[in-house]
């Protein structure tokens, strides 16, 4: 599977600023729309395990609700504290209306 790029929602799935969770080949995700760009990310935050489908999206950052560690979109970088440790990000092209990812991580 590695490399290819699997369905994982339909454009219209993601309001604007928004997340959407989704699991492919076993892996959890969430597909982040912002700044008109759409993301893909590990779903669980690196701090405490919980889903940044929950989140808040601004700029081209995802904010966890719990302890508010907030985390790059285009490179997973943590860039607020708790969360010290990236979320993997993977690769995201968009066919008509759908959006599809890899599970190459970048």
């Amino acid at each position: 599977m590695t490399g290819e790029f699997i369905r994982a929602c339909a454009v219209a799935d993601l309001s604007e600023q928004g997340t959407f969770a989704v699991e492919l080949g076993g892996v959890p995700l969430v597909i982040v729309k912002a700044q008109g760009e759409i993301f893909a990310l590990d779903e669980f935050c690196t701090h405490e395990d919980v889903s940044l489908a929950d989140g808040e999206v601004y700029d081209h950052t995802v904010e966890c609700w719990l302890h508010g560690s907030c985390f790059d979109l285009r490179t997973g970088k943590p860039t607020g504290p708790p969360a010290s440790r990236p979320l993997a990000t993977y690769p995201v092209r968009i066919e008509g209306d759908d959006v599809y990812v890899s599970l190459s991580a970048s």
